[in-house]
């Protein structure tokens, strides 16, 4: 797919393309991307290396998919972020049936303690199974707890650090599996049974393993969050991850048994790639002038070139570069597009929902940006920004599927894709399929298979399979 070069009569065409040449990855470059990320996959699988490794490869003692045998009832809780849901599903022979209700965290819940927290989960989690009346039954229970942790077991996970605005003491270095158990059992009225925790990038893969047995990785490019501070604009968030599926004997920190099957799912945490400097080569003054303002400098540099949540921020960077040049708008661009943060990456997504030629979309943004009447030629070079901008993240993530596949060496790999980019935006998709072709070994095939609410789903049907290995080795 052709980037929108400009018409040979804009008068700022050449300047403006050499502006944007650093963000525009050559194939070369592409496979050196790919080299470091296998490097530092295997130091996160090696358990000499694991430690100071910036991928760490964290085991999720998930090891076996779903395989369309899983019946029953199962309940899935939905932690990581400002709301959370609870889900009753029905699965069967051919039968999904899912029902679901949101719930908010208030502020003061966030900021409180975990006792507060893990009371109130418990409270609309009761809630929700009175109002199903399944209150009277004990049911499994998968829940995704969306924030860093260290797994130990299936059901053992302890709170790394917390993230995306949440401060509730008594957490951080304790099992969240056991803080929610305890809130369930000082109530009193309600009977769950925790089968699985874990991310949503694994509940990603169970959620289109369970329609497609070929599904091996799952993979998230969403927004995570953003947060405005009185000073200066602070991000954080998880905007980018993968998980796939690993042989056990290359994965040396793994400490459970070896029996069959002899495989487990490795959730990568890949946003943190380039932290250790890797990545230097294709990092631009853009890349670095976010993570200066980021709430985690020097921290998941991969993910900060990747999701949506810097995309429409390393755009605006460009584009006020170029205002200030002259290059664009006369020089006289609006007073927003120099405000940190005010050009969303929704905003990517819409200019290129425009046809070829047409600029009905990027007038509308630049009009919502405070640019009046903005020049057919301006806009085409809005638009090549944003193409700039959103191409680099997809073929950036397309290296790091493609080294994903050609490490598993399977002939045929479904890649489940979930998050708000890949969803959204019009070409990402495309974009991602034709570099994957490009950088895969000969002989490999795949697939990108969107995911359907893999956080929600996919913990039921973690929750569903474990109970299926329970009852056959009973």
């Amino acid at each position: 797919m052709p980037l929108s070069f400009l018409p040979p009569d804009c008068s700022n065409r050449q300047r403006i393309e050499e502006r944007c040449a650093n963000l525009i990855l050559t194939e070369d470059q592409l496979k050196e991307v790919c080299s470091h990320l296998l490097v530092e996959l295997d130091r996160g699988l090696t358990k000499a290396t694991n430690k100071e490794a910036t991928i760490k490869c964290f085991p999720t003692y998930v090891r076996e998919l779903p395989n369309g045998e899983e019946c029953g009832k199962f309940l899935a809780l939905d932690l990581g972020g400002t709301n959370f849901r609870v889900l009753l599903i029905e699965l069967g022979p051919h039968v999904f049936h899912m029902k679901s209700k949101i719930f908010a965290v208030p502020q003061s819940i966030m900021h409180g303690t975990g006792t507060g927290l893990f009371d109130h989960i418990a409270e609309c989690l009761a809630t929700f199974m009175h109002e199903h009346n399944v209150d009277v039954e004990k049911l499994p229970l998968g829940f995704t707890f969306s924030f860093p942790c260290s797994q130990e077991g299936l059901t053992v996970a302890k709170l790394t650090t917390w993230t995306k605005g949440f401060k509730c003491a008594g957490v951080e270095g304790n099992d969240v599996v056991s803080l929610l158990k305890e809130a369930i059992a000082r109530r009193g009225d309600i009977q769950i049974d925790v089968m699985a925790v874990l991310n949503d990038t694994t509940g990603t893969l169970m959620a289109c393993a369970w329609k497609n047995p070929s599904c091996r990785i799952g993979l998230i490019i969403g927004t995570g969050l953003n947060a405005c501070y009185v000073e200066e604009l602070k991000f954080e968030g998880t905007g980018s991850n993968a998980c796939y599926v690993e042989d056990l004997d290359k994965v040396e920190t793994w400490d459970g048994d070896h029996e069959y099957p002899r495989q487990v799912v490795i959730n990568t945490e890949w946003g943190a790639f380039g932290d250790n400097g890797c990545l230097e080569f294709i990092r631009t003054i853009y890349d670095h002038e976010i993570d200066a303002h980021s709430i985690n400098p020097g921290r998941q540099l991969f993910e900060k070139m990747i999701s949506g949540m810097y995309m429409g921020e390393v755009a605006r960077l460009v584009l006020a570069h170029l205002t200030r040049e002259g290059l664009l708008f006369d020089g006289m661009g609006p007073e927003m597009l120099f405000e940190p943060g005010q050009f969303f990456t929704k905003y990517i997504s819409e200019i290129e929902s425009d046809k070829r030629g047409e600029y009905t979309c990027c007038r509308q943004v630049l009009e919502e940006l405070g640019q009046e009447d903005p020049t057919d030629e301006d806009c085409a070079n809005v638009r090549f920004v944003c193409e700039v901008i959103s191409r680099r993240a997809a073929h950036i993530s397309a290296a790091g599927v493609a080294t994903l596949l050609n490490k598993m060496g399977k002939e045929h790999v479904t890649v489940a894709v979930d998050g708000s980019v890949y969803r959204f935006h019009p070409h990402f998709h495309d974009l991602m399929v034709d570099k994957i072709n490009e950088l895969i070994n000969p002989g490999l095939s795949f697939d990108l298979m969107l995911s359907e609410d893999g956080s929600g789903r996919g913990a039921a049907l973690v929750a569903a399979v474990a109970c299926r290995i329970s009852n056959a080795s009973s």
